[in-house]
């Protein structure tokens, strides 16, 4: 049988750039060489897409040589370049580098003999999308893949987005009636603006310690603990430097107890099942992108000690909050329990979950008794069944 060829996509424009390369190697690892083709393709922190040995250098964390001979092009050799993924004869093109002065769509015809010389396609049967935080875990991605009408790993565009959005988010797990802590959203405008009024909001509705979060990013980049008053500003000011909306949550535990933080996997589509629930025991005083990342020490339990009765309340919510949003393929699942009372709330889901060798999804399906390489097998299927699922749309009368 012929291999279905995987394009593994990673890098992209967010403050994650460097965590989307640690879990690209891993995924370009652990994926079944045997039975699938895989193609590196990698957005550079500019924008910029890049296949082959580009791709490769982009891993390693070097920049791709210059000039870029297999940098995917439309239109003109000289101009800058762009994005041009091509699958069954069907491609598109996303603008040219962004933050320039202008960007534009350079339309071309898909025939292959008509594609201009300087284009280089990538034939792909599916996209893994290994793109953390924003432009790739957004909805942006999965919107342009839409557009092309080519199959991917992980939820959609509104599964993406509203995974994104904690605001959003949160709203979905209080209607679909999940347990979630106290928060306020604010807009960045209104705080620079009228910051006594905010404040008032604030401190009216939630106790400190609270936490302020960009609504939209994720590896905790962004977030603080705030244990007072005199603190609250510039948690204020950090968050608004990456959204214009930030959510400030009341702190579980309050200030004498903290928060355990239990996590779950979420694997399917329309019929999800969850994994054995962890639990990450952090370094530092919660779990930032330094314990995340840089700071050795944090401990990850597997299974969490929480007993059986929780550890089935914890599946049992994973795949509702799973549902809530809409998700596909594959989620990450956040809750914070409560120490003293033990009670559990429904805080996020991470729609594409980090796959390192030390993160936790790979891990907790590992545990659950499916490996890393039949976890990227079934993803895979999954993202082949929900594209082909979606063909049976009729889009005109």
């Amino acid at each position: 049988m012929k291999k279905l060829r995987v394009g593994v996509l990673f890098g992209g424009r967010s403050g994650e750039h460097e965590v989307s390369l640690l879990s690209a190697a891993s995924v370009l690892n652990a994926i079944d060489k045997k039975k699938y083709e895989v193609v590196p393709i990698g957005i550079t922190k500019q924008g910029r897409w890049v296949t082959a040995a580009h791709a490769e250098r982009l891993l390693q964390g070097k920049p791709p040589e210059t000039p870029e001979p297999r940098h995917l092009r439309a239109g003109d050799p000289d101009a800058t370049p762009a994005a041009a993924v091509l699958a069954r004869g069907e491609g598109v093109v996303v603008p040219p580098m962004p933050g320039q002065d202008h960007s534009s769509l350079m339309p071309f015809e898909t025939d292959a003999h008509e594609l201009p010389a300087a284009v280089d396609s990538v034939d792909v049967d599916i996209i893994f999308p290994v793109l953390h935080g924003t432009f790739g875990e957004d909805g942006t991605i999965q919107g342009l893949l839409e557009l092309a009408d080519i199959a991917y790993v992980g939820a959609g565009v509104l599964g993406s987005a509203a995974g994104m959005d904690k605001d959003v988010m949160k709203r979905l797990f209080r209607d679909a009636g999940l347990p979630i802590v106290k928060h306020v959203t604010a807009l960045r405008s209104d705080w620079r603006g009228q910051p006594k009024k905010v404040r008032k909001q604030i401190e009216s509705s939630l106790k400190y310690p609270v936490f302020v979060k960009p609504a939209n990013l994720g590896s905790s980049v962004g977030i603080s603990k705030v244990h007072d008053s005199s603190e609250l500003a510039a948690a204020m000011d950090e968050a608004a430097r990456f959204d214009r909306k930030l959510v400030i949550e009341q702190g579980v535990g309050g200030a004498k107890a903290k928060a355990r933080e239990i996590e779950c996997s979420v694997l399917g589509n329309d019929k999800p099942i969850a994994s054995v629930p962890g639990e990450i025991v952090p370094v530092k005083e919660f779990y930032d992108y330094d314990a995340k990342y840089l700071v050795e020490g944090s401990e990850s339990i597997i299974p969490a000690k929480i007993g059986k009765a929780k550890q089935k309340e914890v599946q049992r919510l994973a795949v509702a909050a799973f549902q809530a949003v809409d998700c596909a393929g594959m989620a990450r699942v956040d809750f914070l329990m409560d120490p003293r009372t033990k009670k559990m709330y429904v805080n996020e889901v991470n729609t594409i979950p980090g796959f390192t060798s030390i993160s936790m999804y790979p891990k907790m399906w590992a545990a659950t008794g499916i490996s890393y390489p039949e976890l990227m097998d079934r993803l895979i299927q999954l993202g082949m069944e929900r594209h082909a699922e979606k063909k049976q749309n009729q889009y005109s009368r």
